[in-house]
């Protein structure tokens, strides 16, 4: 069987390179690109994200990468996992840097988180966190539940009614950590920072 010809969406605002070493160190060739053919035509999609959502935004609609994706996901069903700001900016909208539209592709909306920090929860939320799964998600398959990945931002997604399946995290309130519905994945962790139990869960989205 050949291997998945894996796209990593380059907009200048991923941690690009540590998603690359792992999927590498998993076996898997993938390539850093912004053009359109090759978006369209790959099996599986990675859109990473660091820093600020507005200029995430405004960068994907200059190159154009904006429309690509939701061509390649909404209309050609590619797969594809946002991680952190990437997973956000697969929502309908963000309160960050003001009100800013988001892909729209996850029918939710990244808000601040609602709780004051204190001494135990602090914002932004930094460091290994337990995450509770639903055991059927095949994202999580050969994790053990309650296992622990790496956060790292200010900003969520509203644990509402979301079709599909949510994993959760606990943080001052309970949030969603990841997500899973068709051929749409998202984690707020970053699995290529997670160790083990990251380079599992990159794993099981290149098998599913």
């Amino acid at each position: 069987m050949n291997k998945p010809r894996i796209t990593i969406i380059d907009y200048g605002m991923g941690n690009t390179w540590s998603v690359i070493s792992a999927i590498n160190y998993l076996g898997y060739e993938c390539e850093l690109t912004k053009e359109k053919s090759k978006i369209i035509n790959s099996d599986l999609l990675i859109l990473p994200g660091v820093g600020s959502y507005s200029r995430a935004i405004k960068k994907l609609k200059l190159t154009n990468i904006f429309n690509f994706i939701k061509e390649a996901v909404l209309e050609k069903e590619k797969k594809i996992l946002g991680i952190c700001l990437g997973f956000q900016l697969l929502g309908i909208s963000s309160e960050e840097d003001g009100s800013n539209n988001g892909l729209n592709i996850i029918p939710s909306k990244v808000k601040k988180f609602s709780f004051q920090p204190n001494n135990n929860y602090k914002i932004p939320h930094v460091g290994f966190n337990s995450v509770k799964f639903n055991p059927k998600d095949a994202l999580f398959s050969k994790i053990n539940q309650n296992s622990d990945f790496y956060f790292v931002h200010s900003f969520r997604f509203e644990n509402n009614n979301l079709e599909g399946l949510k994993s959760t995290t606990f943080h001052g309130e309970e949030f969603l950590a990841a997500y899973h519905h068709k051929n749409i994945f998202g984690t707020q962790f970053h699995p290529e920072k997670s160790q083990s139990n990251g380079l599992t869960l990159i794993k099981n989205f290149i098998n599913i």
